[in-house]
């Protein structure tokens, strides 16, 4: 990660764990811990489940954090009968930034398609947040040798019809399925060679310009002992952080990179 023109973000995906009352202490940790010079230089999210947005809205607010925060999901949908789901408007309103569409649970267990992807991508740009979209593929398609094509399949079908102005704003989180909490790791050139096949990607569908403002994450088992490494890619801008970031002492350790050895 060496380019000014996009920040670092290291994005915490807290998954189905830690309920509201935990989310409070968890975001005080951050808060108390967290200096000016941290917020400077790497941009901190964290994505917890729904039930806690509101107690995190509310921490933020409180204390003035320069914390960010996303939700897990996000409706194709406006409002409606549509039981269990949560609609964009009603994310904008608790001041989500970001909302995460695609990930690889989403796409196992709940048969998320690339169509269903890309109109939660639209919902969400609709209602002023920031779609932060996962791709990957699983250890099947990487032995075949067709991971790179796959993964740029997906990034395609997810952008379908967006208009070229968003696309710096859009954030790509890869994640190699067969690394996300098996204790595997991409090495640091895995996780390079696919971000600049996505940025290639980004480069020819839309330009030059907005696959140099474009930042894309890595997640799949990182960790403060890995992360740095995979920082030193040029065309990495940042991690989803998955069971690293339950533990806030582990995630802080993992937001200040630059000083792990």
């Amino acid at each position: 990660m060496t380019n000014e023109l996009r920040k670092p973000v290291m994005a915490g995906n807290w998954k189905m764990n830690i309920n509201h009352l935990e989310s409070i202490a968890y975001v005080n940790k951050l808060g108390f811990s967290l200096a000016e010079a941290d917020y400077a230089r790497t941009e901190v999210v964290i994505f917890p489940p729904f039930t806690d947005l509101r107690s995190v809205q509310t921490v933020v607010d409180a204390d003035h954090l320069a914390l960010t925060y996303g939700a897990q999901d996000i409706s194709a949908q406006d409002s409606g009968a549509y039981t269990g789901e949560i609609s964009g408007s009603m994310l904008n309103k608790l001041k989500v930034k970001y909302a995460l569409i695609g990930h690889s649970e989403r796409r196992a267990y709940h048969n998320e398609t690339d169509e269903l992807v890309n109109a939660k991508a639209k919902a969400a740009i609709k209602n002023d947040l920031t779609p932060m979209i996962a791709v990957g593929e699983t250890l099947e398609i990487r032995q075949a040798g067709n991971a790179v094509e796959h993964t740029l399949i997906q990034i395609e079908n997810a952008l379908k019809d967006i208009r070229a102005n968003y696309i710096p704003q859009i954030v790509i989180a890869y994640e190699p399925v067969w690394a996300i909490g098996t204790g595997e790791v991409a090495t640091p050139e895995d996780a390079q060679e696919m971000s600049l096949a996505i940025r290639q990607k980004i480069a020819k569908l839309y330009s030059d310009e907005a696959a140099e403002k474009i930042r894309i994450l890595y997640g799949g088992s990182v960790k403060s002992g890995n992360v740095k490494s995979i920082m030193q890619q040029p065309d990495v801008d940042g991690a989803l952080v998955g069971g690293a970031a339950l533990d806030p002492d582990e995630f802080l350790r993992i937001v200040r990179w630059p000083d792990q050895p």
